[in-house]
């Protein structure tokens, strides 16, 4: 079991279909720069995660799965990354059951039972991602529960030149700043709104 944790300091935008368009072609960003990642999410029926503002998620990126729980700071999130066997994954999608390890405990000691997470279903997103002003600027569409999405991301090591290298990219195409839940969060609440 490899584990790792880093900070993640990302500034995020909502687009629409036109402006992913404009800036899809500024960029030059062809079809073959695009790769495919599916999510997969979890969560207690009571969103007992969503409610502590953090999310529990599979990545499947190729044949490689990696499980990830977000956890929110002050600036950024603090993620904690344990990577899976296929048959660990498998046997979250199927069963919705968890392996063990650091992000158990972690899970636990926020006083929510393991055993209670439970799949919730995946995203899929195309993404292409290069790097922009001393960062790595992400182009996303994603699908999941019967909606879609357009989305710009930048990933920094430095919050204030990172905001104001996306505030001058979003001002240099007209694109409004729309305040940008992450995929988790959005994704969460399409399925709240489905069991409504």
């Amino acid at each position: 079991m490899t584990l790792s944790q880093n900070i993640e300091i990302e500034f995020k935008n909502m687009l629409s279909n036109q402006e992913y368009l404009q800036l899809k072609e500024y960029f030059g960003l062809k079809e073959d720069l695009f790769f495919t990642q599916e999510n997969h999410y979890f969560d207690t029926e009571e969103f007992s995660l969503k409610d502590r503002s953090s999310a529990l998620r599979i990545r499947q990126k190729d044949n490689h799965f990696e499980m990830t729980l977000k956890q929110p700071l002050i600036e950024g999130l603090l993620e904690t990354n344990q990577l899976l066997t296929s048959e660990e994954a498998e046997a979250a999608f199927t069963s919705g059951r968890l392996p063990a390890g650091k992000i158990k405990m972690i899970i636990e000691e926020l006083g929510i039972p393991f055993g209670k997470l439970q799949y919730f279903g995946s995203l899929t997103t195309k993404r292409a991602e290069f790097t922009y002003e001393n960062g790595l600027l992400v182009l996303d569409y994603s699908t999941y529960l019967n909606t879609e999405d357009y989305e710009l991301e930048y990933e920094v090591d430095n919050f204030e030149t990172g905001r104001e290298a996306f505030t001058g990219l979003l001002d240099q195409f007209s694109i409004p700043e729309r305040k940008t839940d992450n995929k988790i969060r959005r994704f969460y609440q399409q399925k709240y709104n489905t069991r409504k």
